[in-house]
């Protein structure tokens, strides 16, 4: 059994990286997900970052796909007015990334048996 394969009764939290998620939304274009570090007795670990994750929905043929990205910002204001282009440059890679794996899967060699 490997160290990532713990029987159940055996799994614990990590006390020392414990997080608070707060959403924010503007009820249109999406949302930022706050994580605010905190320490295992609730208050706020001023010794760690700030996280920030923008959620949002690109609509596509088959439906709505939802996305997640990181956004590297400091505080909630510059998570806000970096989230236009942080969601842009992430769709971009994405749409990339799938194009480059439909040409892989054409180019593949399929032998008959």
């Amino acid at each position: 059994m490997s160290q990532e394969e713990k029987p159940l009764n055996q799994i614990k939290m990590d006390a020392n990286n414990l997080y608070r998620e707060e959403v924010i939304t503007d009820l249109k274009v999406g949302n930022i997900r706050q994580f605010v570090p905190v320490k295992a007795n609730g208050e706020i670990d001023k010794k760690r970052k700030t996280l920030y994750f923008g959620q949002t929905q690109v609509i596509t043929p088959h439906g709505p796909l939802p996305i997640q990205f990181p956004i590297d910002a400091k505080n909630l204001q510059q998570a806000i007015e970096k989230f236009p282009e942080t969601m842009s440059i992430f769709i971009e890679r994405m749409v990339a990334e799938a194009r480059e794996r439909q040409r892989e899967e054409q180019h593949r060699i399929i032998v008959p048996r």
